[in-house]
């Protein structure tokens, strides 16, 4: 009686036919997974750094790179891309038109400043990767520690001035320490990242007191322009008064020459006529009598001019005079 199919030789014939086939299967699958493992593709505003049983080995360059299969970890790290991280605030929806939805972090966004007030203060830090093995193997969980520097170094900077500074002419100033402070604490902490701006978004007071604050600001810009008005009305009226003055001082340089020449012609002529009297006195004394004479006795009105011996025309002067002052009545 021929032996059953299912009998343990046949069996065991057929489980070696088997894994006979088995074995190439698996070693091309295995060949297969060690080609696929073994190259990596870096784009190009990456870099790769590879780690070899856990430490750190080399970094490679973007495009189709070799790496040991099982053995070796690629992380790729963006060195090109310009990144963001907001501050009390996120960015929740945005269009093709500029135009985004914005959810606000209390919690992140209001601070105490210098003089004991509140401010909403939302800010944005754009940044770049210069350093991808101090980004990945020297700080733990780098992106948790850049975003508690940039809110401390925020928070500090704020609590040093006052609400005003910071919600109306100050914002510049803050951005600017902000970036310049941020920097030089991921340097300190081997960070690898750059800086590149710090954008103040919005500085308000809080919801309770918005309305008093912005009264605040209008007053400021009130008086800002005020002092502009002033700065140019004073660069107006300088230069016209400056003009006349050097006017009145022609004027009066040129009036102190005429009054000197003239008393200077006059001294000439009373030298020049002394001089003449002193020649001939009578004649002199005489001449100026006469010419004195003719400039006063135009001046008088009616004229009678008698001798010592006219006594008999003064009654008919003076009868003549009352008649006169009758018909004039």
């Amino acid at each position: 009686m021929q032996g059953s199919p299912l009998d343990g030789e046949n069996l065991e014939e057929t489980l070696k036919k088997i894994q006979g086939k088995i074995k190439p299967i698996l070693m091309l699958i295995l060949i297969l997974v060690a080609g696929a493992k073994s190259f990596v593709v870096i784009e190009a505003e990456e870099v790769g750094l590879i780690t070899r049983f856990g430490k750190y080995s080399h970094t490679i360059d973007p495009g189709l790179n070799f790496k040991v299969p099982f053995l070796d970890e690629v992380y790729k790290v963006s060195v090109e891309r310009q990144m963001k991280e907001e501050f009390g605030y996120r960015t929740i929806n945005a269009d093709e038109d500029g135009r985004s939805e914005y959810d606000l972090v209390d919690k992140e966004s209001l601070m105490l400043t210098g003089d004991l007030n509140l401010a909403d203060v939302t800010w944005s830090v754009q940044y770049k990767i210069y350093d991808p093995y101090y980004y990945l193997f020297k700080v733990r969980n780098a992106n948790e520690t850049f975003r508690d520097i940039s809110e401390s170094v925020m928070r500090e900077i704020v609590g040093d001035r006052t609400v005003n500074e910071v919600i109306t002419y100050g914002r510049t100033e803050v951005a600017i320490a902000a970036k310049e402070q941020m920097q030089s604490v991921c340097d300190e902490y081997l960070l690898g990242i750059k800086i590149d701006q710090v954008v103040l978004q919005d500085v308000q007071p809080p919801a309770p007191v918005k309305d008093a604050f912005n009264e605040v600001n209008i007053a400021q810009q009130n008086k800002e322009t005020m002092i502009n008005n002033a700065k140019m009305e004073k660069s107006k009226i300088i230069p016209k008064a400056k003009g006349e003055a050097r006017e009145t001082i022609q004027k009066a340089e040129g009036y102190a020459m005429e009054r000197v020449n003239k008393a200077q012609g006059e001294a000439n002529r009373f030298t020049a006529l002394y001089q003449e009297y002193v020649k001939a006195p009578e004649v002199t004394r005489k001449r100026i009598y006469l010419e004195t004479m003719g400039r006063i006795l135009p001046k008088l009105g009616n004229k009678i001019i008698t001798d010592d011996k006219g006594n008999n025309v003064l009654p008919l002067l003076q009868m003549q005079m009352q008649g006169a002052k009758t018909l004039n009545n």
